[in-house]
C-alpha cells in the first residue's frame, strides 16, 4: 500500500475526514501513559492541525492500540459519528486483523488454530496463557500459518478472533514459538531497536460512514528479517 504522507515521523495509510489510519513505529505509545512520552495520537493531531489550520483543539479518538514495541496499523477516528460506529465494529470483531510474527522455534503443525483462556498479570504487565479455564481468565483465540521459513527464524500469518491483552505474544509463548525480541514472553535476547517481530499488517473494515469496503496494508519496517519477507 502506498504511503500517503510520511512526515514528522509519521506514515500516513489511509486518511479521509472520518478516519486516519498510520503505520505504528516501535517504541510509539498509540494513547498517553504514566511514562509522560508524547503518544501517536497527539502526533496525529499536530499533524491535523497543521495541514488543515485547524484553530482550537483537534477531536480525534482512539479506537483500539498496538503494544510499545509492536508496530503496524492503527486506526483513529476524526469524527466522534467515526469514533462511536468504529468502537462498535471493532468490540462486535465485525473487522479483520491479520498480523505478521517471526517466531524462534517452528510451531508443531504449519497452520493451526489457538484457543487457550489467558489470565492477565497487572503487576508486571504480561497475560499468560492457559489450556483450560482459571479464575479471572477470558478466551483467546487465533489462527496462524506458517508462510516462509527463513535460516533461524519462521515467519507466521496470523489471524485474530479476540482482543486480548498481550494476545499473540502470550499464546505463541505457550506453544514454544516466542516472538523474535520479546523478553517478556520467553525469547532469549531483545532486537537492537527495543521493538518486537510482530506487525499488524493487514486491516479490513467496513467505513463508518461512507459504508465502503476499506482493506489496509501497512509495509512492514525497513529491517533485515521484516526485508526478507
Amino acid at each position: 500500500m502506498k504511503i500517503i504522507s510520511d512526515k514528522n515521523n509519521l506514515q500516513i495509510l489511509h486518511e479521509d475526514n472520518h478516519i486516519i489510519v498510520v503505520n505504528k513505529r516501535v517504541g510509539d505509545i498509540v494513547q498517553g501513559d504514566k511514562t509522560g512520552d508524547k503518544p501517536l495520537s497527539e502526533v496525529v493531531k499536530e499533524y491535523i492541525k497543521d495541514k488543515y489550520n485547524k484553530p482550537g483543539e483537534v477531536f480525534l479518538g482512539v479506537i483500539h492500540r498496538l503494544d510499545r514495541p509492536t508496530t503496524g496499523i492503527v486506526v483513529f477516528a476524526r469524527t466522534s459519528k467515526a469514533l462511536s460506529r468504529m468502537n462498535e465494529m471493532f468490540s462486535n470483531r465485525e473487522t479483520q486483523k491479520t498480523y505478521w510474527a517471526v517466531v524462534k522455534n517452528k510451531p508443531e503443525q504449519t497452520t493451526a488454530k489457538l484457543v487457550h483462556y489467558l489470565k492477565r498479570n497487572e503487576k508486571n504487565n504480561t497475560s499468560k496463557a492457559h489450556l483450560k479455564e482459571v479464575p479471572d481468565s477470558k478466551i483467546a483465540s487465533l489462527d496462524y500459518t506458517v508462510f516462509k521459513e527463513l535460516q533461524n527464524y519462521v515467519a507466521l500469518e496470523i489471524n485474530l478472533h479476540t482482543g486480548r491483552h498481550h494476545q499473540i505474544r502470550a499464546q505463541l509463548a505457550a506453544i514454544g514459538s516466542p516472538i523474535k525480541g520479546d523478553l517478556k514472553y520467553g525469547f532469549d535476547r531483545s532486537n537492537p531497536d527495543g521493538g518486537i517481530h510482530l506487525h499488524a499488517r493487514k486491516l479490513f473494515f467496513i467505513h463508518p460512514v461512507s459504508k465502503e469496503e476499506i482493506t489496509i496494508i501497512a509495509p512492514t519496517p525497513e529491517e533485515t528479517i521484516w526485508n526478507a519477507l
